[in-house]
């Protein structure tokens, strides 16, 4: 049996896909130990490991840092992922991408299909969208997931910094002006799983996947209070109210009809999956 490689496992998506894969003996899982922008590097572990099958969670995620690093963001969302993608075409590999949301404007008020023309509005977005035209291009066996809002009790992201700040503040505020898809990271991580079992001969093949339900950021934060038990006030101000450097768009929930036609998965609502990792956050403190 070929192995499985999870690169960027340090991360939330990749911690989670360790967990998953803890019984399984021919999953290999790198974070700063092999640089995917290092095609030698990539050519020669993915060789010596006999690597089947390629997860990428490795990414440059930070939104606002990007627009100031725009370089560093494509070395890594666009040339790591080139690198994958040609020795995966060479090795006869499989790679599963992550993409996002954000490749979208947000100028929809109706869900986002795998039919609709991307137009991302930030250095990060447009990192993505070329990464996914690329594995195309290159032809590699493998799929694309674009996922949003991602969150676990791993690393940084949303529902750990509310809950934090919610057990010390009286109030805070909160974007209302933004709609998305919350999703668990353990929840994406079995969509991963279930997918990279019937890859068959896709290549390059997008599909969406995210928590099941729009809301805002708002409405978000105000479940993670709850959840936690603060008596925090969720306060909605407009996106103009908190100025970044970074253009969110405004509306983009992804429809996820295609990856349940293709491989059976039902999202689950976002209000379930965030309780379930509420519970599992306060077990790890």
């Amino acid at each position: 049996m070929r192995n499985i490689w999870i690169t960027g496992a340090g991360g939330q998506l990749g911690c989670e896909l360790i967990r998953k894969t803890s019984r399984r003996r021919n999953v290999l899982a790198t974070d700063l130990e092999v640089d995917i922008c290092d095609r030698e590097a990539v050519a020669r572990f993915m060789a010596e490991n006999h690597i089947g099958t390629v997860i990428n969670c490795a990414a440059y995620t930070n939104v606002e840092a990007a627009e100031d690093n725009p370089g560093l963001c494509r070395k890594v969302n666009v040339l790591g992922v080139k690198n994958l993608a040609l020795q995966a075409l060479e090795n006869d590999a499989a790679l599963i991408q992550i993409s996002t949301d954000y490749v979208f404007d947000g100028k929809k008020t109706t869900p986002y299909t795998e039919r609709d023309t991307p137009a991302p509005l930030s250095v990060y977005g447009a990192s993505k969208l070329e990464a996914e035209q690329a594995i195309r291009e290159i032809g590699c066996r493998g799929v694309t997931i674009r996922t949003a809002w991602l969150y676990s009790p791993f690393g940084k992201n949303f529902m750990k910094t509310m809950a934090a700040l919610g057990a010390g503040r009286d109030e805070i505020r909160v974007v209302c002006d933004q709609t998305g898809s919350p999703t668990a990271a353990d929840s994406l991580a079995d969509a991963i799983l279930k997918v990279m079992g019937d890859i068959g001969d896709r290549r390059g093949d997008i599909f969406h996947f995210s928590g099941d339900g729009p809301c805002s950021w708002s409405v978000f934060a105000a479940a993670i209070m709850h959840c936690a038990g603060n008596r925090c006030r969720v306060v909605d101000i407009e996106s103009d109210e908190y100025p970044q450097k970074a253009t969110r768009p405004k509306y983009s929930y992804l429809d996820k009809t295609l990856i349940k036609q293709e491989f059976g998965l039902e999202a689950e609502p976002w209000q379930s999956a965030l309780e379930r990792n509420m519970r599992r956050l306060r077990l790890l403190r």
